[in-house]
């Protein structure tokens, strides 16, 4: 029998808690036995939404909570303050080792707090990133960091470009993934200060598979499998992505209802469009991982449903076996016996 993953899920996190976070915990046990549920949050409220499904009751367990984080709060002033909240008791079970990896569609200050305060980082990791996994022609593509690290420096840049190859190689499958950094050009001297310093540090890395600079415009074609930049630029072009994507599926909509023609059209297409919907469906894949901390923390989507919440479950369970952190550690090692070496020689 495989190992058990027991992943600490924020009961309360989102805007459809705890109704589908509970849903998708109660699938995720349905589907697969290597699995145990730690749902953290108020007891009476997680135990009438249980109430309403059969499931196996040694995979599901509820840690009670009494306090919530909102989404409005200050994150570290909550973090500190709400230390009976499902975010920071959850949190605290990885840490200890209760649990193998946190997932919550809560606060995202909050879980990144939480994450580096809490679960803390990986020694030798300078800044852990959010790194969600997004669509692309080619199929799928990590953007890294797309919201923890703001004011990010060229050192932090080449960490991520590391971290995310090796996510993109053993949980994705991805062999020798390419990485790119999102630039405003192709030509190497194009960029800001910070894109400019970064650049040529990528381009002597010899453990990754660096292709150059990526504009915007190549992203959604998979011209890279790591898409690297600082979290500002990342978080742009995630909600962007985002809001094209569900702007032209609507704008799609009313064509094809438009009229009686463009309706039997509509029916005609409906199977195949249902097929491309589905391969551009991020959620698919689960949430974003905070990679280089010393457990599995995931964001999902405040507006996760079900499903979402149910394969972020199962992305933890990949993240194990494939014993992502230990590998992270062995490349921060490597690096650090590369620059002790190089010191040595000068």
């Amino acid at each position: 029998m495989s190992e058990i993953t027991r992943v600490a899920l924020d009961a309360m996190g989102g805007d459809n808690a705890p109704v589908e976070t509970v849903k998708g915990a109660v699938q995720a046990v349905q589907q697969r036995k290597d699995i145990q549920i730690l749902l953290t949050g108020r007891e009476d409220v997680i135990r009438n939404e249980l109430a309403k499904y059969t499931w196996p009751s040694d995979q599901i367990r509820i840690v009670n909570a009494t306090e919530v984080i909102e989404t409005a709060e200050p994150p570290v002033k909550a973090i500190r303050g709400k230390k009976d909240s499902s975010i920071v008791v959850a949190m605290k079970m990885v840490k200890n080792g209760e649990a193998d990896a946190f997932v919550s569609a809560g606060s995202t200050g909050a879980v990144l707090v939480g994450g580096q305060v809490l679960v803390g980082r990986i020694k030798g990791v300078e800044r852990p990133p959010l790194a969600p996994l997004f669509p692309t022609l080619k199929g799928m593509s990590l953007l890294i960091d797309c919201g923890a690290n703001v004011d990010a420096r060229p050192s932090h840049l080449v960490q991520f470009a590391r971290m995310g190859s090796i996510y993109m190689e053993s949980v994705m499958g991805k062999k020798n993934p390419t990485v790119g950094i999102v630039n405003i050009g192709a030509e190497e001297e194009k960029g800001n200060a910070l894109v400019k310093e970064t650049f040529p540090l990528l381009k002597a890395c010899k453990d990754i598979n660096f292709i150059g600079s990526v504009e915007a415009r190549d992203i959604p074609y998979g011209m890279a499998d790591v898409v690297v930049c600082e979290a500002f630029v990342g978080n742009v072009i995630l909600k962007l992505y985002e809001g094209v994507g569900g702007a032209l599926l609507r704008k799609m909509k009313q064509g094809m209802m438009s009229d009686l023609r463009s309706k039997i059209g509509g029916l005609l297409v409906k199977p195949a469009l249902k097929n491309v919907m589905k391969d551009f469906d991020a959620s698919e894949y689960g949430g974003a991982p905070m990679l280089g901390l010393n457990g599995l923390v995931v964001k999902t989507h405040g507006s996760s449903d079900a499903k979402e919440v149910c394969n972020s479950i199962f992305q933890c369970v990949t993240f194990k076996e494939q014993q992502i952190n230990e590998k992270i550690r062995a490349a921060i090692r490597e690096d650090k016996d590369e620059v002790k070496e190089k010191e040595s020689k000068e």
